[in-house]
């Protein structure tokens, strides 16, 4: 037993020298080599990065609410309306005002009076602070001469490693694994040519490679995916970023096909099947067994419906039963229709072109529907198919003036994974013995 153990010892710290500095988010070990990248705004040289001194005001916080304009904002505040017009004005260079969204919160800062009995009363609007996103704010100052500025937040990039295998859902297993939801938006946008994420199946894994942007402690985005494999049925599908500087696509499998295929795989986001193709179903209105030669996904009223591929709207119109539906032509071999739509995407009309992944409609429940749902419908030649089994070719390759370099960026990423594993699995093994 000594034997054994010390050979795991000299094993584990073959890989702790030879593994590259990563920090693991699926219940993987880290090391102290494992750091965060920082990318903040060089401020040493600014006495106040908001550019006043807010401890020396009071000040009162806020929600913007449904409804409300940047001027009745200001006018809440106690601006009048010609003094909110100066500044709209003024910051118009910096902050579009029809930008303002509802739910942003926003800090307001007045100078203090104080009375003659000693209580502090509320002074003049000097400056205000909304929050445009997690990691940046817009300044404005309220009194002449009136301006305006960006706040940037110091953010840092960490590197992590993620190590998901299906035991319940998608959502469930990267939560219980401490990774970030925001990686799910990420792996469905890569993955969306490949990988049915409505048929998800137990014993599917996921392992990436990725980068993770932090501000005040919080996740604001998993913006760079670098590889990823996801497993499924005995198959590994293996994902390289690689950018060939050409504005184009940065996604690869390992062959140096672009993971970008000729049509989507569903044509909306997060939802569920609630009937399939078939030619011999009871129809849940009419009670009578006909065709149902269509895909329908349950989702909310309102979500966003995107075309699965390039082409050409060939008709916007309400049609009866299907409700309000859009039809479109992608090439001389394929045809679709997205049904029972709530409203179309604004200015939608035939003869428009739209390209893969555009927002054409809204789920809705026109025409015989008995709730919120998309009918989404697939031809080829003519004939209805299944859009479930509907297989797409791949898009342009890699040029291969760029093989050397992704291959050597492919085998790099392999590389850190397997070393990753191989120290966890060490990991393991010191405690069983």
């Amino acid at each position: 037993m000594e034997k054994i153990r010390n050979h795991f010892i000299a094993f584990g710290i073959f890989i702790s020298l030879s593994s590259s500095m990563l920090v693991s988010c699926g219940g993987s070990s880290s090391s102290s080599d494992d750091t965060a990248v920082s990318e903040t705004a060089d401020t040493a040289t600014v006495v106040n990065p908001l550019g006043f001194y807010p401890d020396s005001l009071s000040f009162i916080e806020g929600k913007v609410k449904n409804g409300q304009f940047f001027s009745t904002l200001l006018g809440s505040l106690g601006m009048s309306a010609q003094e909110a017009y100066n500044l709209t004005q003024a910051c118009a260079d910096v902050f579009d005002v029809k930008t303002l969204r509802v739910g942003q919160s926003y800090r307001a800062y007045y100078s203090s009076l104080h009375s003659e009995e000693g209580e502090a009363r509320r002074g003049n609007l000097l400056y205000l602070v909304y929050d445009r996103d997690k990691a940046s704010s817009i300044v404005f100052s309220c009194r002449p001469p009136y301006d305006a500025w960006i706040y940037e937040k110091p953010v840092t990039i960490e590197q992590k490693y993620a190590d998901v295998t299906i035991e319940n859902s998608l959502w469930v297993d990267m939560r219980a694994a401490d990774v970030s939801p925001l990686m799910i938006v990420s792996l469905s946008d890569i993955y969306a040519w490949t990988v049915d994420f409505f048929a998800l199946q137990k014993g599917d894994r996921f392992r990436v490679l990725y980068e993770e942007r932090m501000c005040d402690g919080e996740v604001i985005a998993v913006d760079t995916v670098r590889y990823a494999v996801f497993s499924h049925a005995g198959e590994d599908f293996p994902m390289v970023m690689f950018n060939q500087g050409d504005g184009g696509n940065v996604w690869w499998n390992d062959k140096g096909e672009s993971m970008r295929k000729a049509f989507l795989k569903a044509p909306l986001n997060y939802s569920r099947i609630s009937s399939g193709f078939s030619y011999a179903r009871k129809h849940p209105v009419t009670r009578k067994v006909q065709p149902h030669t269509g895909v329908d996904y349950a989702a909310p009223a309102g979500t966003p419906v995107m075309t699965i591929g390039d082409g050409v709207v060939t008709s916007v119109k309400y049609e009866g039963a299907g409700g309000n539906t859009v039809r479109i032509r992608h090439n001389s071999v394929y045809s679709t229709a997205y049904l029972h739509l709530s409203r179309y995407a604004k200015g939608l009309k035939a003869g428009q072109r739209v390209r893969q992944g555009e927002v054409i409609g809204y789920v809705g429940s026109t025409g015989r529907s008995t709730g919120p749902h998309l009918d989404f419908r697939v031809w080829k030649n003519g004939t209805p198919i299944n859009p479930l089994k509907m297989e797409s070719p791949p898009a342009e390759p890699i040029n291969e003036a760029n093989r050397e370099a992704f291959e050597a960026a492919h085998s790099s990423y392999k590389a850190r994974i397997d070393t990753i594993q191989a120290r966890t699995l060490a990991s393991q093994l010191f405690e069983l013995l």
